[in-house]
């Protein structure tokens, strides 16, 4: 399955950066063209950050990468909600 997301990841960003390209080189007379490929370029980079979230998360929970450094919020659960 990890693969198959990398995989999907790789193409989503290739399909973003080429309609991409597209959406911008294009004359504004041909606006069907351009808004075909803005569309394209927004579902592979929205696809192509889903994917890429995923496998951090999943790079995280195997251990391959560190896990980011949270904030130590053991002070607010010693105050119980109190503020002082």
């Amino acid at each position: 399955m990890n693969k198959l997301i990398a995989i999907l990841n790789v193409i989503a960003w290739a399909g973003f950066w080429a309609f991409g390209y597209i959406a911008l080189t294009t004359e504004v007379s041909n606006t069907s063209q351009m808004l075909t490929a803005a569309v394209l370029a927004a579902a592979g980079g929205a696809l192509g950050m889903w994917a890429y979230l995923k496998l951090v998360r999943i790079s995280e929970a195997s251990g391959y990468a560190k896990a980011p450094k949270m904030a130590d919020k053991s002070h607010l659960e010693e105050n119980n909600g109190e503020t002082s």
